[in-house]
């Protein structure tokens, strides 16, 4: 639910305040536009602009803006206020083979994640100074190969269980808490690829058609500062099969269909 600067949070006086709320004659009120949180008794408000806040355990999709082979680890750009952290010891070696880094592992750095590489990867910690530390030794997480990356506000993106989707038009969806959407052809986990290997085949006219239609719908949700999550992104993608590709980036399709797609989801979530 969004809210604006002195929007009415709520009445009811047994939730606590917190972030972006203050207190107006015993009312909970907005002090930022942005959505409403609910943990439990506590509600706050998330701003639509601001950068991104990690927790452990998100999903992010970053790029390697630089390799320190004396520090074994290499810095990501994934939209927060400080760099990321990616460590040697945190990540898969090419093939999925588990053991110690040894130095020649240390020399071999770039030819893992080399300058401007896109990844994909998880939170495992926040530092004192709130930097974030992030580890790909899962198969799904890793080096990302072509595709089309977007990026929006980090507000937008709703935490859920999983933020890998593929959805049924035949995308691969990875919604980053980050607020970076890598949007692809589906991939297959191979064991022994470990993360590292990269298809880099043509892609047919008519996938990249179905890859750019996601795109277009996805920036429509997010003019209109509607929540993405596969949901959403797969309701939106069905109503604009009624437009060409070309004509979702004008402004009055975006407006509209991402009012009939907010519209759609509430009959939905009625029934």
């Amino acid at each position: 639910m969004l809210c604006l600067p002195g929007d009415t949070v709520t009445e009811d006086a047994d939730y606590m305040r917190g972030h972006g709320t203050y207190y107006k004659s015993k009312v909970l009120t907005s002090s930022v536009a942005g959505c409403i949180d609910k943990v439990n008794k506590l509600l706050s408000v998330r701003p639509l602009r601001t950068r991104y806040n990690g927790e452990i355990g998100d999903i992010v999709v970053g790029r390697v803006i630089d390799v320190q082979t004396e520090h074994k680890r290499w810095r990501i750009d994934t939209s927060s206020r400080l760099d990321t952290i990616l460590l040697l010891s945190s990540v898969n070696l090419p093939g999925g083979e588990l053991r110690r880094k040894t130095v020649e592992d240390e020399l071999m750095m770039k030819s893992f994640f080399k300058e401007g590489d896109l990844i994909s990867a998880e939170v495992q910690s926040i530092f004192a100074d709130g930097a974030l530390s992030v580890h790909t030794r899962n198969l799904k997480y890793g080096k990302l190969g072509q595709g089309v990356l977007l990026r929006v506000s980090p507000s937008l993106v709703e935490r859920r269980k999983t933020h890998f989707h593929n959805l049924p038009c035949g995308v691969h969806l990875i919604l980053g808490n980050n607020g970076y959407i890598w949007i692809s052809l589906p991939v297959s986990e191979g064991v022994e690829s470990g993360g590292f290997a990269i298809n880099l085949d043509p892609v047919p006219l008519a996938d990249r058609e179905v890859i750019s239609r996601v795109r277009n719908c996805i920036l429509a949700l997010a003019k209109q500062k509607m929540m993405l999550h596969s949901t959403s992104i797969n309701t939106c993608y069905e109503i604009s099969q009624s437009y060409q590709v070309k004509d979702l980036i004008k402004s009055k399709i975006m407006t509209e269909i991402a009012q009939l797609t907010n519209e759609k989801m509430k009959i939905e979530e009625l029934q």
